[in-house]
C-alpha cells in the first residue's frame, strides 16, 4: 500500500495507516492489572517521542491488547525524570544518559527496554553569527536540554577536540579565552532564548532545531548523526517492578513500538502531519516544521558525504557497543554535581544491568520490516 498517495484526510488517514501493520503480532490474554487500569505514558515535545506517539495514535498499543491513556506531555526533562521515579508514567522515552544515572548512582530499578530512534538531534546557532564550527565556540554561551544528556556528551566532545573547555558558570561570569559556558534549558525555551540574544546556540532534538531554521533564520552547525553515526538518543525505559510482574503487557508495549517505527521509517510526510498541530497535536509546531525533519533529504548539504544518515532515524535495538561508549563518556563529561558513582563502574557490566533486550529481541524475530541486530562499531567523527 502507498500510503503518500491518501488524502491526508484526518479520520480515514488514522483508519487506513493503522491497519498497515495489524495482525503482524497476535494479541493473546493480557496481565490482569492492565486489561482495566491503563498504562501511563509521558513525553518532551520532541521528536524523539514519536513511536510512543505513533503507536498510540495509529492504535498499535490497541491492537497488541494493550489499554494506554493518551499520552501525557511535560516540557522538561527535569519533569519527566521526576514523573517516572514517582511511578507517574508507566513507560516513557528517556534520554540515554539519564537511565545511567537513575540506576547507577541512585539505584533506581529503571530498565532499558529499547532504542526510541536514532540521531534526531543538532547544534544550530544564530544567523550571522559566523559560528560554522567547534572552534567558534570559544566565548559562547550554549543550552543543552540536560547535564545527562547525548546533547551535551556530543557537545563537550566536539569543544574538547577543538582544545576549548567546557564550563558551567553564571552567563554574566567572564569566560576565559578558550572557555565555552554550558547551562541548562527545556527544549521549548531554546529558540525564544535564541531569539532574544540570551544565548549563542543550542543543541537539542528536533523540531526545535527546524523551528528555529524555518522561523528564525537560524542555522544548523552540525547534525548529531554526522558527529556519531546512528547514534541512540532517547531510548524506552519503564520500571523493573512492571517487567517482574506483568512482563507481558511489556512484551506488547514493545510489540507496539516496534511497529511504530517500522511505519514512521515509510511514511515520513504523514507522521509530519499527525504528530503536528494540524493533526493530533502532539507536538505544538506545524506540519511543515515536522517535514523539514522526516522528510529531509539524505544528500543535504550539512550530512556527512560518506555515511548518507538521515536526520532521524527509527531503528529498535539497543547496541551494547553504543551503551558502554556513552558510560565511558559520562566519566569524562561535565556536569553540576556530584559524579564519582561512575568512577569505578565496569561499562560491560553496566550495560548488561542497565538493558533487558529480551522484549525487542522478540519483536524484532516476530515482526516483518525489522532489520536483525548484528554487532556493529561505534562511528564517531568530531571535526
Amino acid at each position: 500500500m502507498n500510503f503518500h498517495s491518501i488524502p491526508i484526510n484526518r479520520r480515514k488517514f488514522l483508519k487506513t495507516a493503522a491497519a498497515g501493520l495489524s495482525g503482524i503480532v497476535a494479541p493473546s490474554m493480557l496481565n490482569a492489572k492492565y486489561s482495566t487500569s491503563p498504562l501511563s505514558i509521558g513525553y518532551l515535545p520532541i521528536t524523539d517521542s514519536a513511536p510512543l506517539l505513533i503507536a498510540y495514535a495509529l492504535g498499535y498499543f490497541s491492537q497488541e491488547g494493550v489499554v494506554i491513556d493518551r499520552p501525557v506531555m511535560v516540557r522538561s526533562w527535569k519533569v519527566l525524570t521526576e514523573s517516572f521515579l514517582t511511578g507517574k508514567f508507566d513507560i516513557t522515552h528517556m534520554l540515554f544518559p539519564i537511565p545511567v544515572w537513575m540506576r547507577l548512582k541512585h539505584k533506581f530499578p529503571v530498565k532499558v527496554l529499547a532504542w526510541n530512534h536514532t540521531n534526531g538531534s543538532a547544534i544550530t546557532v544564530k544567523g550571522g553569527s559566523g559560528i560554522n564550527g567547534f572552534k567558534d565556540l570559544k566565548g559562547k554561551q550554549i543550552a543543552v536540554p540536560s547535564w545527562y544528556s547525548m546533547h551535551n556528551l556530543l557537545l563537550q566532545l566536539g569543544i574538547k577536540q577543538m582544545g576549548l573547555r567546557p564550563v558551567i558558570k553564571s552567563q554574566s561570569s567572564k569566560l576565559g579565552k578558550n572557555e565555552v559556558n554550558l547551562f541548562i534549558l527545556s527544549p521549548p525555551e531554546m529558540p525564544s532564548a535564541l531569539l532574544g540574544n540570551k544565548i549563542d546556540g543550542f543543541i537539542v532534538a528536533e523540531p526545535f532545531n527546524a523551528l528555529a531554521e524555518l522561523k528564525l533564520k537560524a542555522r544548523i552547525m552540525r547534525f548529531s548523526g554526522d558527529m556519531w553515526k546512528d547514534h541512540p538518543c532517547c531510548v524506552v525505559v519503564c520500571n523493573e517492578n512492571l517487567i517482574r510482574n506483568y512482563s507481558l503487557s511489556v512484551q506488547k508495549a514493545v510489540n507496539a513500538i516496534v511497529k511504530a517505527q517500522i511505519w514512521l521509517t515509510s511514511n515520513p510526510k504523514e507522521a509530519a502531519f499527525l504528530l503536528s498541530r494540524d493533526g493530533e497535536g502532539f507536538l505544538p509546531v506545524s506540519k511543515g516544521v515536522l517535514e523539514q525533519v522526516f522528510d529531509d533529504p539524505a544528500d543535504s548539504e550539512l550530512k556527512h558525504p560518506e555515511w548518507g544518515v538521515s536526520r532521524i532515524g527509527f531503528q529498535p535495538y539497543p547496541y551494547p557497543s553504543a551503551t558502554r561508549f556513552i558510560i565511558e563518556q559520562m566519566k569524562e563529561t561535565v556536569v553540576e554535581g556530584d559524579t564519582s558513582f561512575l568512577d569505578n563502574v565496569d561499562p560491560v557490566a553496566a550495560t548488561e544491568e542497565l538493558v533487558d533486550d529480551s522484549f525487542v529481541l522478540k519483536a524484532i524475530n516476530e515482526i516483518e520490516g525489522v532489520g536483525k541486530p548484528f554487532l556493529r562499531e561505534e562511528t564517531i567523527e568530531i571535526n
